[in-house]
């Protein structure tokens, strides 16, 4: 892949930019010392972004009602907490820690890597089932600059529905293999590239905590990157 067949960069939010797994724990164990609530509160954070993909497939199979980022969260969060048998919490506690989503810490070279293709020819943005309102609250809160702010809230579904992909290229008027999606999730990639998109896996060791498995990149990715400095550097032109 050439730099020159590139005109936008799209990236995953949720562990691909952002260290999800450090952030939601440490609110959690923070919530839970304000209840007086004790827990392996690490434990629970793995529980509830496990119960994350599940939830979304049962939304696009038409057995769940969820139409928001928030919702989900809401409902796996109950799950979570059920599974290590967590009560204290009420609506309004559940309510705040589902808001840990919009205030999730960057990945050190995030920031100065998004600057670096920013200040070249490239297209930035997100392309994330985080809502808008919560990418956009997020960004501003880590610092991550972006020119646009795309959302699977914008085609009515969940990635990896082939309609995300799809509908962030037809927003953009750019032809789908003309943009790149970076991310760390080899189904995300997988479902870009099946709508045309062209692909970099960005691997994210600790997104799962320090004692989580590599995981291997998917088969037929254009570009494999160490970081998004790594990337802005790959595609510089």
């Amino acid at each position: 892949m050439e730099p020159k067949e590139i005109d936008v960069v799209l990236f995953d939010v949720f562990g691909t930019l952002t260290d999800w797994w450090t952030s939601v724990s440490g609110e959690l164990a923070d919530a839970g010392a304000a209840a007086g609530i004790d827990a392996d509160w690490p434990a629970v954070t793995t529980a509830w972004r496990r119960h994350y993909r599940p939830a979304i497939h049962r939304a696009l199979a038409g057995d769940l009602s969820l139409r928001s980022t928030d919702a989900l969260h809401r409902f796996t969060l109950d799950a979570a907490l059920a599974d290590h048998g967590v009560t204290g919490f009420g609506d309004a506690d559940r309510a705040g820690l589902v808001r840990a989503w919009h205030r999730l810490r960057p990945w050190p070279d995030a920031a100065p890597g998004l600057e670096r293709l920013h200040a070249g020819r490239l297209v930035t943005g997100t392309l994330s089932n985080g809502g808008v309102g919560l990418l956009t609250r997020l960004a501003k809160r880590a610092g991550l600059r972006f020119d646009c702010v795309l959302s699977a809230e914008l085609a009515g579904t969940f990635k990896p529905d082939p309609r995300v992909y799809r509908r962030a290229a037809e927003l953009l008027d750019v032809e789908p293999r003309r943009i790149l999606l970076t991310a760390c999730h080899p189904d995300d990639l997988e479902a870009a590239a099946g709508t045309a998109f062209r692909t970099a896996y960005l691997p994210r060791p600790y997104e799962w905590g320090p004692d989580a498995r590599p995981v291997d990149p998917p088969a037929g990715v254009d570009l494999i990157v160490s970081d998004v400095l790594a990337l802005a550097r790959a595609l510089a032109d």
